[in-house]
């Protein structure tokens, strides 16, 4: 708290970086219990101030990163642009940048109904190249418009899911319900994440600092941090997707917290 009095930190993306928001809110709370602090939700914008730090720790809903706009009541992705978006992320010292579960989605839950890539406008695409032209975007804008001298800024590596119980050798089962310990690396047979090497390519091609919280190995062996059938009471069914509090996201955190040190 000390490294980030007098600051603004933001998340930015989908549930996954509301989870890790809520995770070091708590664990800011239960460091200093006493604390005051204050809340807000405006839209897509989470607020919670702690005035005994001057510190602000905001959260932005914001899954794909790049604008969606609405033309004659269709909604368009628009990969070569973060202009909507982006104005509110300017005024932080601390941006954690996270996408890339909303990117597979189809159907009722896709939130486009065409994608535009520069002039063209399609009904759909290769995901993964749309992502890693969204990812693209994101990164020129950074170069474009980012100090970072003043600012600093994290992307948040792919939070993995275990909705494949053949991925660690138990092909009877279908997903994360009823692991109730860590898996060996022996025992994952996941393989290689593909998102994650496309973002780190990316990444690795920016001219400024951006710092990759590399979270995607360590989670992978934790099929047992999930809320599974004890999740939110509103939803049915399993959730293989998100994380319990207190549980992984507090080691992401822990993660953040050295490489703001370091930064």
């Amino acid at each position: 708290m000390r490294r980030v009095g007098g600051k603004r930190m933001m998340f930015v993306g989908d549930s996954i970086s509301m989870n890790q928001w809520q995770s070091l809110a708590c664990m800011i709370h239960s460091a200093f219990p006493r604390a005051a602090y204050r809340t807000q939700k405006l839209g897509l914008l989470s607020t919670i101030v702690f005035p005994q730090f001057n510190f602000t720790l905001m959260y932005s809903r914001n899954a794909l990163l790049v604008d969606i706009t609405m033309e004659n009541s269709t909604r368009v992705l628009k990969l070569n642009s973060v202009d909507g978006s982006a104005k509110q992320w300017l005024g932080s010292d601390i941006l954690i940048f996270d996408t890339w579960h909303w990117w597979l989605h189809t159907g009722r839950k896709q939130p486009w109904d065409l994608i535009q890539d520069g002039k063209v406008k399609l009904r759909d695409m290769d995901r993964m190249v749309a992502y890693k032209k969204a990812l693209r975007t994101m990164t020129r804008w950074i170069d474009r418009s980012v100090n970072t001298k003043r600012v600093k800024i994290f992307f948040q590596s792919i939070s993995p899911d275990h909705w494949n119980a053949t991925q660690w050798g138990k092909p009877e089962l279908q997903h994360c319900s009823g692991e109730q310990q860590p898996f060996t690396p022996e025992a994952y047979l996941g393989g290689q994440n593909l998102p994650e090497s496309i973002l780190e390519d990316v990444l690795g091609a920016v001219r400024k600092p951006i710092h990759l919280l590399k979270i995607t190995a360590l989670s992978q062996f934790r099929g047992d941090g999930h809320p599974s059938i004890y999740g939110n009471t509103r939803k049915l069914g399993m959730d293989c997707t998100h994380w319990c509090l207190p549980g992984i996201p507090d080691i992401w955190n822990q993660l953040l917290q050295e490489n703001l040190i370091r930064a």
